[in-house]
């Protein structure tokens, strides 16, 4: 299994200086680079300092130059947002502009917040049909002269300008969380990349066995990849542990929060939540943060990835954004490259 980090320019308060944030940013990228990490992936974002990214390839050009080894991913970029042409190009120029480093992972998108302002009217399943169209269309181009005549877009014969160095475009990866989504994905020959969200190991397992129930279905394609994005904090004591999972509880409070749509934002903030808020969260408490996320000390931390390993995961994505100081995220990514990483190899 390989490991990858899964982070963006996260903030949190207007006091935070952004080029600060962006430098932060940049050291833990160059942190994993020189650690020996497989990959870093950072998504699309709009309008939210939850999670700063308005374009992730303007992120990955500029790491590239910055780094040395690692496969530089959107994860991801949202499907409804992008024209295929435009896509199939920028696309295909981070991947020369990186060397050839380029993983494009697509979704369809989760936020009615961005939704509402990038594409008024559009519901969840409609960003899902733009993402079917999509991604053919995308792998298409990059092969050259793709007419379509599609239902969100339709254009004359096109080559994607220029074209990707990889041999047949950078993979593509697909968010996937019920079984036609994992269907979609394997039968157009893509990776797969899932993220469970609040009921830990029993959903990581489901969504590994939807995975697998698609490779069977598409049996005559070749077995993709599929990678898990979780949370992961590496703590140095019970103490540790015990402070992480309040940290993350009260970042995962605030996802609800962006997701619902319900709260007032001003400056690109939400409204903050009280301390009584998060504590009468129906689902979110600390206790559920440990017993769902990685949460914890080295040896614990091994054995719960072992796990996945076991489950058939190919990569796993070390998400490192959660509400945290700097130099706390830095400290749990050390530990992790230093004493979780050398396990498994």
């Amino acid at each position: 299994m390989k490991f990858s980090l899964f982070a963006h320019m996260e903030r949190i308060s207007p006091e935070q200086d952004q080029r600060q944030l962006y430098e932060e940013f940049i050291e833990l990228c160059r942190i994993a680079d020189e650690g020996g990490m497989h990959a870093i992936w950072t998504g699309e974002h709009h309008a939210m300092n939850f999670t700063i990214a308005p374009n992730p390839m303007l992120n990955l050009v500029d790491l590239a130059r910055r780094t040395k080894n690692v496969r530089l991913g959107t994860g991801t970029v949202i499907a409804p947002f992008w024209h295929p042409i435009r896509l199939a190009g920028e696309a295909a120029m981070t991947d020369i502009l990186t060397g050839g480093r380029l993983e494009l992972g697509i979704a369809r998108g989760a936020y009615t917040f961005e939704y509402e302002r990038l594409m008024p009217g559009m519901d969840a399943w409609e960003a899902g049909q733009r993402m079917r169209e999509l991604v053919p269309a995308v792998k298409a181009l990059w092969k050259g002269d793709h007419a379509q005549e599609g239902e969100f877009h339709s254009f004359p014969k096109t080559t994607s300008s220029p074209q990707p160095v990889q041999p047949d475009g950078p993979p593509i990866w697909v968010a996937a969380r019920d079984p036609n989504s994992h269907e979609f994905a394997v039968s157009q020959g893509c990776n797969v990349q899932v993220t469970p969200l609040w009921r830990g190991d029993g959903e990581i397992t489901e969504l590994m066995d939807k995975f697998n129930e698609a490779c069977v279905k598409f049996a005559d394609r070749p077995r993709p990849k599929i990678m898990l994005l979780l949370h992961t904090y590496v703590a140095d004591s019970e103490a540790d542990v015990t402070r992480a999972a309040e940290e993350l509880n009260r970042f995962y409070c605030y996802f609800g929060a962006w997701f619902m749509n319900k709260r007032d934002t001003s400056q690109g903030l939400i409204a903050p939540l009280s301390d009584e808020e998060i504590a009468a969260h129906p689902f979110y408490t600390p206790e559920a943060m440990e017993r769902d996320l990685v949460i914890a000390q080295p040896d614990q931390v091994i054995e719960r990835l072992k796990g996945y390993e076991a489950l058939g995961y190919d990569e796993y994505a070390f998400w490192i954004d959660s509400g945290m100081s700097f130099e706390r995220k830095k400290a749990s990514l050390e530990r992790f490259i230093a004493e979780v990483m050398p396990a498994f190899r």
